[in-house]
Order: C-alpha cells, then structure tokens, then sequence
C-alpha cells in the first residue's frame, strides 16, 4: 500500500510509517477473516446473542466457538471443576461447540469455567462471549460467572428510559485521558466537550473507565 493517510497528515510519524502500514494491513485482513461469508462487522459484534451461556426455556445453552479444539467440558461449582460426561460440549458445524442443561444444572452465581483440549494440550479458558467474571479475593483467580437473579435488576433513576429497540452501541472512555490538553481532564470538561461529540457519534451506551468511590481515590487521580 501506499503511504498512509495519516502519516501524510503528521510527518512526525514518517518513521514509524512502515509499522503503521503492517499493522493498517493486519486489521484488513482480520477484517475479511471476520467478515467471511455474508457476515457484517455489526453481525459479528452480535455475536454474544448466539455465543455463551443463555437461560431457555427448556433450561440453559452454551456455545463456544472453537475451530482447533479436540475436546471441550464445562466445568465450575456446580459440578465440583471436575470433567464430566454430562458436562462435555458438543461439536457443531462450522467449529462451534454446544452443551444444553437441564435448568437445575446450573444456578445463579454459579461460578464456571471452560477446560478445552486440542492437539498436543489442554488448558481452562474462561469462555469469549462470558457476560459476566469476577476474581476471588483470595486466589486472584478469575472466573465467569452465572448472573441469573430471581428479579431483573430495577434502575435507580425513574427518569431514564432505554430504546430497546435499538442495540447498545457502547463508547468506551477515560475522563482523565479524554482531553487533548497535556494534563488530567475534569468531569466538567468530559461533560461540556466530550458528551456531545460522543452523541454526536451515534453512541447511546458510556463504558467509564478506572472510575472509584470517594475516599479511595489516590494521589495519582
């Protein structure tokens, strides 16, 4: 490819501008990866409605997408982390693996986990599409979580109102790093200058990152 666009725009990145093309040819080609068949980028983010662990009606599904695995087994607190039959996925068309369960089978906060074994190894994995994972306090290991509570869980602000017509399209932001300006950006500028460009945008979902309670925020913030 030619020189890129943006190093046209910024000589101060002329050179590093062959790092830049590998890796602008890189995402192209993970593009058509992804992209193969008729799928489309939106589709493929949607891939969490098909993939993971969703309650049915008939009990619970999980799916796993898993080309080079030779085995895989769901294994967690229900069943003790041990590698049983009645917990082992199957293979599916496509490299996609499925085990369904009865709605006993699994319980809310029920923690769980993947062991997936392919040519020449085995290792746990916590599954790609999990919705939800926490860390022991103890053990620092991490670990997906059932989250199935008996109630949905009740907004605290009776204003807000969600389109649930309309999917999440999720802005991921830092408010100290959000800024141009060399220094820790506030909240106020976050909301005056940042918002509106992020609405702008089209998103309707804000992922706030390192975000703490009063009292606990350190120096450093």
């Amino acid at each position: 490819m030619d020189i890129p666009k943006i190093v046209q725009q910024d000589p101060w990145l002329d050179p590093f501008k062959e790092v830049i093309k590998k890796r602008i040819n890189y995402a192209a080609d993970r593009e058509q990866e992804i992209l193969s068949g008729s799928r489309s980028l939106a589709g493929f983010a949607s891939g969490h409605l098909y993939y993971g662990l969703h309650r049915t009606n008939s009990g619970w599904v999980i799916r796993e997408w898993a080309p080079n695995a030779t085995a895989i087994f769901l294994v967690g607190t229900f069943n003790n982390w041990q590698e049983l039959p009645e917990f082992q996925l199957s293979r599916m068309e496509q490299g996609n693996w499925e085990l369904a369960l009865e709605p006993e089978a699994l319980n809310h906060l029920d923690l769980y986990k993947f062991v997936i074994y392919w040519d020449g190894g085995r290792g746990e994995r916590i599954p790609a599409w999990a919705t939800r994972v926490v860390q022991d306090t103890q053990t620092y290991i991490f670990n997906a979580q059932v989250w199935e509570p008996d109630e949905p869980y009740q907004w605290k602000a009776a204003s807000f109102q969600r389109d649930r017509t309309q999917p999440p399209l999720i802005y991921e932001a830092h408010v100290g790093m959000a800024g141009e300006a060399e220094d820790i950006s506030s909240y106020t500028h976050f909301r005056d200058e940042i918002l509106p460009r992020v609405i702008r945008a089209g998103y309707n979902t804000l992922q706030l990152m390192a975000i703490q309670e009063i009292g606990s925020v350190g120096k450093e913030c």
